[in-house]
């Protein structure tokens, strides 16, 4: 029996190694193209196969400074929630998939190289990665994180809506009766949206990394897979806006949403409300099944997305931990750092 082997792939490979289910938008070749082009560092992309057959993925991204080095996945400073790997085993047992992830996880970091004292990872996982034990039992730190994820599969508008709180709904009934126009303006609706959120950031006094030249490429090479839903009053003044990619699956709550009121009522929900009824009556979108509200680890946040009925989903960090870590952690808040000088 053949034993499991790693391989560096290219895009095309790597996209056509990719499963038709449980990969998040980004793990797509689309996103990896627009990270790699602005990411100031290296970018590999790892196959582990069993004979010609992929049994997991996992791209992963490199900076050198002179504190040592970061292994991220994702990298910082572009938003995206988690990327992580990708398991596909040859078999649905229970037992395979751990030993695929077991000898996944040690042909990673021999290839990383990560067990240096001088290097830092920290792998945001997503949700459909639901066992990160082999990193935990090689000396990695991994805890869990949250995000709410709404099941949209086979059910009506009006069966959507009766899980809302009803908060909710009378907020999506008020912003109803205003004369308020939402459409999906593409590229130019991209950089309104990206230059609130930025404004919004400014005013808060925190820093905002992401450049848009990233933003605009993700756009663009996703083409009929992203939306930028783009909320407007009487006059065509731009009130609020949300970047929406999809997956096969799933949709995301990626960008945007900073602030958003007219007359005294909320647009956000007006927002969400005509994304989620896109999903579930635009033909387009007849494969996507969920709307992925990207976050439920800040309270503040989490008393507004509760009120939408999602599940509460888990997804798993690691990290590297111990004696002699907080120089190599350095090297990721450089890295992030200079992603914002980057944007700036």
């Amino acid at each position: 029996m053949s034993q499991p082997r790693i391989e560096t792939l290219g895009l095309e490979e790597w996209e056509q190694a990719l499963p038709s289910s449980g990969v998040e938008v980004f793990h797509t070749s689309a996103v990896l193209a627009a990270i790699d082009e602005h990411f100031d560092g290296e970018m590999h992309l790892f196959g582990v196969f069993k004979g010609q057959e992929p049994v997991a993925l996992f791209p992963t991204f490199v900076r050198k400074n002179p504190l040592g080095r970061a292994v991220v996945s994702p990298p910082p400073s572009m938003a995206i929630p988690y990327i992580g790997p990708i398991m596909m085993p040859n078999s649905p047992k229970q037992s395979t998939y751990e030993s695929v992830n077991r000898k996944f996880a040690d042909l990673v970091l021999e290839e990383l190289g990560v067990r240096d004292k001088r290097t830092f990872v920290r792998v945001l996982c997503s949700p459909s990665y639901l066992d990160p034990r082999p990193f935990e039992w090689t000396g990695f730190a991994v805890k869990p994180s949250f995000t709410y994820r709404l099941d949209l599969s086979g059910q009506s508008p009006d069966e959507v809506q009766s899980q809302f709180s009803s908060s909710l709904r009378r907020e999506i009934r008020q912003a109803k009766e205003l004369d308020i126009s939402i459409s999906n303006e593409g590229i130019d609706g991209a950089r309104t949206v990206y230059d609130d959120v930025a404004s919004r950031y400014d005013e808060q006094d925190e820093p905002f990394g992401m450049p848009w030249a990233f933003v605009e490429a993700l756009v663009r090479n996703l083409g009929d897979r992203c939306r930028v839903y783009v909320a407007r009053d009487p006059d065509g003044r731009y009130l609020s806006g949300i970047i929406v990619p999809f997956s096969n699956e799933t949709a995301y709550f990626w960008l945007g949403g900073a602030r958003g009121e007219y007359d005294g009522v909320s647009i956000n929900s007006l927002l969400h409300w005509r994304i989620i009824e896109d999903i579930v009556e635009d033909d387009g979108l007849e494969s996507v099944m969920e709307y992925d509200l990207v976050g439920a680890n800040t309270e503040r946040l989490c008393n507004y997305k509760s009120k939408f009925g999602g599940e509460l989903v888990p997804y798993y960090v690691v990290e590297s931990t111990g004696v002699g870590m907080s120089l190599a952690k350095r090297t990721y808040q450089f890295l992030s750092k200079s992603s914002e000088r980057i944007a700036k």
